[in-house]
Parts: structure tokens; sequence; C-alpha cells
């Protein structure tokens, strides 16, 4: 969180500065790279695994390659162009199915509602009214709560994890099937449960599950229901789909094909290329035109007429034909925009902070508790949403005048709901004929229906009215988002944004005589202001608001506003989706480095503590590393010139990796096993062969663990190397660590399948009968590989040797290590890497950069220890 400065100063004290901070052992600080000079600030975490980008160029795909013709490649990309409409198609199918059921849930809800309210307004029985309300929400809501349950990822919009996505950071569940479905379930309820939550940002979640899910052709959910698909079986092909399906998300949400293309261009994807901008336009125009096409027939019977583009439309702003004197905008207006951009901006800073603190709340006391308590949670703010908004649209509201162009709809309004007649959003609750309660016209609406009220109603709305309204709904709708149902933050900003605009066009019409104002732009601008101020988006924003308007023209108040809403918010604080990324840990990496960066070198930033392989390494070595190291790739080395020579010319460099480093770290997700941090191997020639011994003492029928008699052993950690001396903080790293020279690099999911597919060979044989493994079998388990604990180690022998240079990739990124971070986190951001060696002029590997070691927390500490010690 930035320092707290200005206006907000009190605010952002108290909401994001002054929370107590969470007590964590050291083993929690030791996986989560946290210190305590942060102050109540969470950095990221170490146990998130990241996407590969890069293509590992190993005999394998080598054979691949060689059977690749432009005639197949031609065939591969018409595949490829084939699923992205599939993606399109079956997100605008989505989108149906969601707002289909959504607007019969509300209809039915307000229906029944509002004959009640009609009828005990004269007979006083309200309070029944009220209860055949909470009946319905708490209903909606209680199911919504349920289907988190099943599938915790659920909750929330989803734009922050699919964010992280795009970025390169694999968040465990986001795009699996169950949570595809509990998701749109999850936001159907929630929406039709009065909560103040939108389902246009859920879209974009659901899109992306979609397009990582339906390429694979297969499920872990539906086990049973397998297809033999033999594309698109990576990282990189994934996460592109993974980028159309959220722009077809966007598309689907605001009918924007174009504003949905630069979504996933801006928020996160860093490789990006031309052929990847036109799948995705054609993927977000499918998903566009597919639920125009039938929305339009459901709605309006005319099957093919395309008139309802997306979940969410504001309309066509146009001044009335008697008013000559109404312009839809000025050159006058841009400066009461611009003023609207700021306050949009401070609000929407206000808005971050506390949402912060809510959710920090959230994880001390309500997260640790068992899940019943996040249910309760839901169905109490659903009680106070539902109470206030009954109370407020009986209460507070004023009987305003209709006007003739309400009665009958001007042409913009009576676009949107030709289905219905233009008065069934008006609310006349307790106010006399041609008269309409203004509060309960905004209340008692579906969210899209107020929103469009205060775009184009021609009557006006009490500056009390509105200023009460904009408060209760911001302090609801930031009580809201968090908790554990599917909510969208899109809708809720908008419409209290509009108010905010509207209430400033009703002072500059009646206090300061502006009549050439028109209203509804105002409550687009502070649409815009409020949500800017809010998301901290600009490019892809401003193109999804011109798109919904359908109104080019408003192109540059729009830009302008969202662009000094950002400056004004980002002074004090993040945009929310990077507030809740922060609050997850995830290490997100930023578009560049700041310049004082470049002060440090890939030598500053690189982990020189390897754990490496040797080109051929026993099968009990392969298992020890891989069951006390949760590291996701090893180098491949040799560790002097002799071995070298003779590992070029083919003979074998057999090596028995021994555990010299034990400390307890936290597991990943899932796992409850305490796992070794570190460990590094050397040859058996430098080291007594007490594997040999035991091995040949042990029962065959034994299953004791291998690991576990290679751990009670006790070798000497630097063996030949110093002898008498002891590990110290004053060695050199020369003196630390011998020279290793780099052939390439394995992944950890390749060796567990090497080693669950028994690839290997006997000490006796050359390494040339070793079973070769295809492309299609190393990537058949794709993305789910198997885990290293679920090896049956009685299935293999200790003794037996695997050769590992036929399948690591020998041409990986590798960087000098006087590089300048700038360079370094470039080419690792650009290029979607997951791993980048650190190599020295002579070909010997000195360390290795992940991605935690570029996020501005870690890059920010070692700037500091450069300062020190300088």
């Amino acid at each position: 969180m930035a320092g707290c400065r200005g206006s907000l100063c009190c605010c952002c004290r108290w909401c994001c500065c002054c929370g107590e901070r969470e007590t964590r052992t050291p083993e929690e600080l030791t996986i989560l790279g946290e210190t305590q000079e942060e102050e109540d600030e969470i950095l990221p975490r170490k146990d998130y695994e990241s996407l590969d980008y890069d293509r590992c160029i190993n005999d394998p795909y080598l054979e691949v390659l060689e059977t690749m013709d432009n005639k197949k490649g031609r065939r591969y990309e018409a595949v490829k162009w084939m699923v992205v409409f599939a993606i399109g198609v079956c997100t605008g199918l989505v989108g149906l199915f969601v707002d289909f059921f959504v607007r019969l849930f509300t209809q039915l809800k307000f229906a029944v509602v509002q004959t009640s309210v009609e009828e005990c307004s004269q007979k006083g029985c309200l309070a029944l009214s009220l209860l055949e309300l909470l009946g319905f929400n708490l209903t909606f809501v209680f199911l919504a709560s349920l289907l988190v349950l099943i599938e915790p990822v659920a909750a929330g919009s989803g734009i922050p994890e699919v964010k992280c996505y795009l970025n390169g950071v694999k968040v465990p569940g986001i795009v699996r099937l169950r949570t595809l479905l509990c998701k749109i379930l999850g936001v159907l309820f929630s929406v039709a449960g009065g909560l103040f939550v939108g389902k246009e940002g859920p879209m974009i979640h659901s899109g992306s599950v979609v397009g990582a899910g339906l390429p694979q052709f297969q499920s872990i959910s539906l086990r049973k229901i397998q297809f033999n698909f033999p594309y698109f079986r990576s990282d990189r092909d994934k996460r592109d789909f993974v980028s159309a399906g959220a722009a077809a998300g966007v598309a689907a949400a605001f009918g924007a094909p174009i504003g949905g293309t630069l979504f996933s261009l801006e928020e996160g994807s860093s490789f990006w290329n031309q052929g990847l901008t036109w799948k995705v336009l054609f993927c977000s125009m499918s998903a566009t035109f597919t639920l125009n096409f039938f929305r339009s027939g459901i709605q309006f019977g005319s099957w093919g007429s395309f008139q309802l583009p997306g979940l969410l439309n504001f309309g066509e702003f146009k001044c009335s034909d008697s008013d000559k004197k109404c312009h839809l905008w000025t050159a006058m207006d841009l400066g009461f925009f611009i003023v609207m951009g700021v306050i949009g901006g401070l609000l929407g800073a206000t808005f971050n902070c506390l949402n912060k603190r809510l959710a920090k709340y959230r994880m001390r006391n309500v997260h640790p508790k068992p899940k019943l308590v996040r249910v309760l949670e839901s169905l109490l703010v659903s009680l106070v949403t539902t109470v206030v908004v009954f109370v407020a649209s009986m209460v507070l509201g004023e009987c305003r005048q209709i006007s003739s162009s309400s009665q009958i709809g001007n042409d913009s309004f009576q676009l949107q709901v030709t289905s219905e007649d233009v008065n069934s959003s008006i609310k006349t609750f307790f106010c006399p004929n041609d008269t309409y309660n203004d509060m309960a016209t905004l209340f008692f609406n579906p969210q899209e229906s107020a929103i469009l009220q205060l775009f184009h109603q021609d009557g006006t709305f009490s500056p009390v009215t509105l200023a009460l309204f904009f408060v209760l709904y911001f302090l609801l709708a930031c009580w809201t988002y968090g908790i554990s149902v599917p909510s969208g933050l899109f809708v809720p900003s908008l419409l209290c944004g509009a108010a905010f605009g509207r209430l400033v066009a009703n002072v500059l019409k009646s206090y300061i005589g502006l009549g050439h104002i028109y209203s509804g732009t105002f409550a687009l601008i502070g649409a815009a202001a409020f949500l800017g101020g809010v998301v901290r988006m600009t490019i892809s924003l401003t193109v999804i608001l011109i798109e919904s308007t359908n109104e080019i023209t408003y192109g540059l108040p729009i830009m302008v506003t969202l662009m000094v809403a950002k400056w004004t918010g980002d002074f004090f604080n993040k945009g929310i989706y990077d507030i809740h990324v922060g609050l997850r840990g995830v290490p997100l990496l930023e578009w560049e480095t700041e310049v004082e960066m470049d002060k440090l070198r890939a030598s500053d930033i690189m982990e020189p503590n390897l754990t490496y392989v040797y080109p051929h390494t026993r099968i009990q070595s392969l298992v020890s590393i891989l069951r006390t190291t949760v590291h996701h790739a090893f180098p491949v080395v040799t560790e002097n010139r002799g071995n070298e020579k003779e590992f070029m010319k083919g003979n074998q460099l057999i090596s028995n990796n021994i555990k010299f480093k034990k400390s307890s770290i936290l597991t990943r997700a899932g796992e409850q096993r305490k796992r070794s941090q570190s460990m590094k191997s050397y040859p058996s020639s430098e080291l007594r062969n007490m594997c040999d011994e035991h091995i040949t003492s042990e029962e065959p029928a034994e299953k004791e663990d291998l690991l576990q008699q290679m751990l009670e052993r006790r070798y000497t950690p630097y063996p030949n190397l110093y002898p008498d001396q002891s590990p110290s903080e004053d060695w050199t790293m020369e003196e630390r660590f011998r020279p290793l020279t780099f052939h390439g690099l394995i992944l950890r999911s390749q060796l567990v399948t090497l080693l669950v597919r028994g690839v290997c060979y006997s000490e006796s044989q050359s390494s040339a009968s070793q079973p070769r493994l295809s492309y299609a079998e190393m990537a058949e388990d794709y993305p789910r590989y198997p885990d290293i604990h679920d090896l049956d180690l009685t299935l293999l022998n200790p003794r037996m040797i695997v050769d590992v240079t036929p399948y690591m990739n020998p041409s990986p990124f590798t960087i000098s290590p006087n590089t300048h971070v700038s360079q370094v986190f470039n080419l690792f951001r650009t290029m979607g890497l997951r791993h980048l060696p650190v190599v020295n002029a002579v070909g010997e590997i000195v360390g290795i950069i992940t991605r935690h070691n570029l996020t501005y927390e870690f890059l920010q500490a070692r700037l500091r220890q450069h300062y020190q010690t300088i």
C-alpha cells in the first residue's frame, strides 16, 4: 500500500495502515518471503507456480517437428481458428443462460413483492411484504453461498485470478469445469438475491474457463469422458485460449468485442502477437453476435435482428427533439468532467481502502473459522441490504412528477425496453397519480434498469434522493464485494457513479443555471469516473464504454475522465483487483520496472543455491531430489571439464545425490508433508557410497521409504572443499559453490513422467537401451501431472539410471550475471518464462531467476541491501 497522503490520509491510515499485523511462524515467513520491516504488508508467496510459455525443444519435440510440413501447419492453424470460434459461441451461450434465468427470477421476485406492497400500503401490512422480499433474497443468497462452499475459487468476480493467469501465474482451480458450473449458478442466484453485485465480472471468468477447458476435450470433473485430441497440450496454447475466453467474456457482458480484446492485452497477457490479436478479436465477435442473436430472438421474437449486443447496454444517448438548447456535451463541460474524474478517483480510492480493510478482517476472523461462518456472513449482508432497500424505498423517497416523455418513452429509452411497458420500471409506491417514487425507482429495479433510468429518464431525481442513494449503495457495495458469493463489481460501480453524475447534473442545472446540460451525459461520465477510480483500467475501459453507448463522440470525455480518475486514485492506492491480487500473495509482474532498479544486476537478484541433476542419474537420487524440494525445474550440469568431455562423448556420469541441508518450510496448498528447502548433489566418486550396503541388506518385501533411509545418514556437506572448515557467510561465491557446466533444464513434471513410465536402464547396459517416450506420451497427463508422493517406490529399482538428456531443454533462454535488471525483467515477462538460468562467460551456471525474484517487493528489498553495501 502506498503511503497515505492528501485528503484521504485519515481514511487510508484507518483502512490500510492501522490493522494488527498477522503473526506468522518462521516457516511461513520463509515461504512467503515476508519480513517484519514492512508493516501490515503481505508479500508475494513462493508457492505459486508459473506457466511455461517457452517451448521445450527436446528430442521428442524435435521428432514432432521432423514430421511437420506446411500442410500440417495449416491444418493445425485451422483447428485453432475453429476452437477459438467454439469458445466464443459457448461463452455467448453461457451469458444467455445467466441472463435468462436472472431476468426470470428477478421478474418473479419483484412481481410478487410489488403486488404485496401495493395491497399492504392500504391494509397496513408492509411487514409481510418485507418478509416476502427477505424470503426470496435469503434463499437465493444461501444457494449462491453453498455453491461457493463446493468450489471456493468461484467466489468474487474472478477477474483478479484471470489477471494472474494471463500474467503467467497458475492459480489452482480457477479454470476447472466445477469452477465454471459453480460460478454460473452462483452469480445467477447472487444477482437474483438482490445483492449489490453484477454478473459482468463473473462472465469474464466464465469465458476464461471455457477457453481453458474446451480445447482440452477432457475434464477432471468428468474423468470418464475422454477424447483423443492431441492438440494444444501446453501452457503456451492454453494461455492463448484463456486470453480469447476472457475477451469473449467482456464482449458478451458489454457487447464490446474490441474492448474485450484490449482487456486481454491490458490486463496481463505478456506474450502477444498479431496472430493472437486476430484470434482474440474473432472470438470476441463470435461471443457478441451469438448472445445478440439469441437474446434478440427470445425477447423480441425477431431472430436475426441483432438488437441486444450485450448483457449490459447503455442505450442511445440523444437529446429530446423539443429541447433545442440541449447538447450531449460541449467544450465547457470538459472542465466539469475533469473535476468529476478527480472526485471519482478520490471516491474510488476510498472504496478500495475500505474494501481492503474488510478483506483483511475476513482473512483473519472469517476464513479461518468453519465454512458455515462464511454462509452466515453472506446471509447477514443479504439481510441488511434487503432491509435498507425496503425501508429506503418506503420512507426516504420523494414523489416526483412523471414527464410526458417518460410516459410514452423517448426513442432511446424505448429501444431498450421494447419487451416491457416503459412505466414498469417506474415505481409509484405511496405516490399519487402522475408521480413516482424516485428512491423506489432506483432501489426496486434490477441494477441495469436503474442505470438506464439515470442515463435516460427525463423525469427529475431529487438531489437528496440521489445523495442518499449514492451513500447507501457505496457502503453496501463495498461491504458486499468479497463475501463468499460470485460477484461482479462493474455494474455496482457504474450505478453508484451514475447516481453521482446525475447529482452533479442536477446541481449544475438547478443551482448554477446551466440549462444546456444533458443529464444522461453527466451520469455516464460519473459512472466512468467512479468505475475508473475503483478498477484503474484506462484503454480497455474507454473502448468498452464507447462501444456500450454506441456514441463515438463520447470518446474524448470518457478517456480524459478515466485518465484523471486513475492518476488521482493511484496517488493513494492500487486498483481493487490489484489489491486483491496482493492480498492473495500472488507474484504478479508489472509492465516494467522502476528506473532505479537498474542499479541491480542479475547476480544481485538470482538464487545461487541450486538443486541440480546430472545427465545420468540414479532413480534413488531423482526420488530424493523430487521428494525433498518444491522446485519445478532443475539444471542439468556436469561438475568439471573432464566430466564435460565425457558427457560430450556420450559416456555416463552417474551420481548419488545426497541431501545436505534440511529446514522446515510450509508445504504447497493441499500437501500436508514437510519438505526440505534445498538439496545438493555430488558425484559418487566424491562420496562414500553407503547406499550399496544398505540396499544389499534390505528385504525386497519391505516398503520403507528409501528417502527416509538416506536422510538418516550423515555426510560432510562440502566434501573435499575446506574439510576443516564449516560453511561460512564470509565465503565467496567460488568458495561456496564449485563450477557447474550448464547443459540444459528439465522440469519436475518431466522427471516424474520418466519415473512413472519406467524410463531407465541398468548400470551394466548402455543408455541407448533406455526406452524412448514420444511427445504425445510426455504430454498425455497435461495439465495435471502425477505427483512424486503418489509414486509407488516398491515398483522402482533405486540402482537403475535415468538418462535425462533426451528430455531436457538444451537451449533455454539464459542471461549473463552482469545483465541489468530491466533487461532481465523484459526478457522474462515478454517471453513468458518460468525459469531463467544465469550462466557466466565459460558456460557455468551460477544461479537461477524465477518469477519471485522479479516481484516489486523482492527487488525493493535487494535494492535496500544494495544501498547498505555502498
